[in-house]
């Protein structure tokens, strides 16, 4: 049976990680790294993606989508602020969806990370030798039902079958208490480069039991280096009254050098931002500079209120889950922002114990989605381990009164499954609509509609007769399945789901055609890119040759220099026919070149120059040397 995998798709970073000999390892990439950049660029047809899509940003900034993690399963008018920070164009969607312009054509957000798993999954599957196909995703834990959906349509998009989708803290325990024994609380603190989560698990006896979980889905690594990039912006606007952010190419560079600060404050006291031709001056055209000496403590300054931010999940968590910080045996950091100092001293602050760094933070999630796969995958390395995960909002509908009826709560361990009863509010009701609704607020309109479900077709009865029957059922990737039937008359009714931000069957079934497409356009792409090489390989070779043997026949030489020049020309014609002539040409001619040279080196006449004599292993001395005086 082919290996399943297990995916961390991070908003700045994504890893692949596999079971074997019994332990999680992640799978390096095509260019040898554990990380890959969760970076896609178009360059007319072509995409790149990862660190050669991330290397031309700064010159290709409108076409080059990063952090897109941040807009999936997300509508419009939640992402305005976000949108707004960013060098390339995103936009309103159908139904208040999110949609990136690049080029005139639009793409969805599950279509931008579908590219990366794709990355992810080839590279792979080049190291392992196997195709892969079957996946565990991971996601924040406090990803609603809409951003679960579409993580899991963006694993279709790119042909993979996803076995499950499990939350990244949870994913990190089940790395770090693979091998342990004995029972611990843990909390995981996971700050990552666009999410934060916060989650209190048991582990013992191969059960990981989630307690409760918390977060913020708008809090991140992003979020930190935004602060830099507006000081500095704000710094630059105060000595040359122009805004950086206004320019695509400017703003990207800022967002570059920021991300590196950040990561230099880690570990030193004070860093340089130093960007050399930032722009023009606009009226003299001379170029612009841009250096600022950056502190910690000016960091922290700029951060404080996110910092802030940082406390309350982990003070919700430890309510929900009944438990005191001393009741909390390891806490463990997860995700590249957890590196920042202050956010460690938070955590330290808040729980009275030291960080536990034991694992990797940039690798624990894709590591613990491997374990994941490997128990859905029935790894006999595994034992028995038994995960237990929980919704992290409460799921309910919206009732007379503009009231949210609570019909899951948060923290219940799913897969769950709860029904309820409800009737009509007027007499001969032919129909009900039942907005469905995730999060804590008491009012509806305070929480977020995951879609209206129409029930029609209930027979004329008087007001409160009708008996609606409502199930809400999550299944383990923690999405969310709802039905509804009239009971009185035993007719049942179908659903419709509507103004979802997800994409509807038609327009995934599309975006796979499309994706397929493009995986065969960039495949031939690759083949000719590779075939072009081998030519202009040939031909330096044939031009080595040329120069390594000046005495020659001037006649072969000629040839074999036409066949190089016809070589170089159809490089860069960048015409197939012509590349394939010039290769089988080339080839001859080089072939015959060289066996006649070799030949006549080895008769050694005489216009070939000084005679190098071959000899056999019993000759002791060549002929052109003799002994020292």
């Amino acid at each position: 049976m082919p290996k399943a995998v297990g995916i961390d798709l991070g908003t700045t970073n994504s890893v692949i990680a596999v079971m074997e000999g019994g332990k999680p390892e992640v799978i390096v990439n095509a260019e040898g790294a554990r990380t890959t950049p969760s970076v896609v660029a178009y360059k007319g047809d072509e995409r790149l993606v990862g660190q050669i899509a991330r290397r031309q940003a700064a010159l290709n900034p409108q076409a080059t989508l990063f952090e897109v993690k941040r807009f999936i399963g997300r509508r419009w008018d939640e992402i305005r602020e976000e949108a707004a920070r960013s060098p390339f164009k995103v936009k309103e969607g159908p139904g208040g969806s999110v949609r990136i312009e690049v080029a005139g054509k639009d793409y969805a957000p599950e279509q931008v990370s579908a590219e990366v798993l794709r990355k992810l999954v080839n590279d792979a599957s080049a190291k392992l030798g196997e195709k892969i196909k079957d996946v565990v995703i991971t996601v924040p834990a406090y990803f609603d039902n809409s951003q679960r959906e579409a993580t899991k349509q963006a694993g279709e998009i790119a042909g993979l079958n996803v076995l499950r989708v499990i939350n990244e803290p949870t994913a990190a325990a089940l790395a770090y208490g693979l091998e342990r024994k004995g029972n611990e609380t843990v909390l995981v603190f996971d700050l990552g480069g666009g999410t934060f989560d916060v989650t209190i698990l048991e582990l013992g006896d191969g059960v990981f039991e989630v307690k409760s979980t918390s977060g913020d889905t708008h809090l991140g690594g992003a979020d930190f280096d935004q602060r830099i990039v507006d000081w500095l912006a704000g710094e630059f606007q105060r000595d040359h009254t122009f805004d950086l952010r206004k320019d695509p190419q400017a703003l990207q560079r800022l967002i570059e050098a920021a991300e590196k600060a950040k990561i230099e404050l880690s570990s030193a006291s004070e860093t340089t931002i130093s960007l050399p031709f930032i722009t023009f001056d606009p009226e003299t055209r001379t170029p612009q500079h841009l250096e600022r000496t950056l502190s910690r403590a000016k960091f922290e300054e700029l951060t404080s209120d996110l910092l802030r931010r940082v406390r309350e999940p982990v003070q919700q968590a430890l309510s929900d889950a009944k438990l005191s910080p001393s009741d909390i045996n390891e806490v463990i950091l997860v995700g590249g922002s957890t590196r920042i100092p202050a956010v460690k001293r938070i955590v330290q602050d808040i729980i009275g114990k030291t960080p536990n760094e034991s694992v990797n933070p940039d690798e624990a999630v894709a590591l613990g989605a491997a374990v994941q796969a490997g128990i859905i995958q029935g790894d006999s390395a595994l034992g028995d381990i038994v995960l237990v995960d929980v919704t992290p909002l409460t799921l309910g509908v919206e009732v007379k009164g503009g009231m949210i009826a609570p019909m899951i709560t948060r923290n219940t361990p799913v897969p769950a499954k709860k029904t309820e009863v409800y009737t009509t509010a007027e007499n001969n009701q032919p129909g009900v609509e039942i907005v469905v609704l995730q999060g804590e607020r008491p009012m509806a309109a305070d929480n977020k509609s995951l879609g209206r479900f129409k029930l029609e077709g209930i027979p004329p009865m008087r007001a409160g007769q009708p008996q609606i029957e409502v199930t809400f059922d999550i299944d383990a990737n923690g999405i969310l399945h709802v039905t509804a039937k009239e009971k009185t008359s035993g007719k049942e009714a179908s659903i419709r789901i509507e103004n979802t931000t997800t994409l509807d069957k038609t327009d995934v079934e599309k975006m796979v055609q499309e994706a397929e497409q493009n995986a065969a356009a960039d495949k031939a792409r690759k083949e000719k890119v590779e075939k072009r090489n081998a030519l202009d390989s040939l031909r330096i070779q044939a031009v080595q040759q040329l120069d390594e043997a000046q005495n020659a026949d001037q006649g072969a030489k000629d040839k074999l220099k036409a066949a190089a020049d016809a070589a170089e020309e159809a490089v860069r014609s960048d015409d197939d026919a012509k590349i394939d002539a010039a290769q089988k040409a080339l080839e001859e001619e080089l072939r015959s070149f060289m066996t006649a040279n070799q030949g006549a080196a080895q008769t050694g006449a005489p216009d070939s120059g000084p005679t190098v004599n071959t000899r056999k292993d019993d000759d002791v001395i060549d002929a052109d040397f003799k002994p020292a005086d």
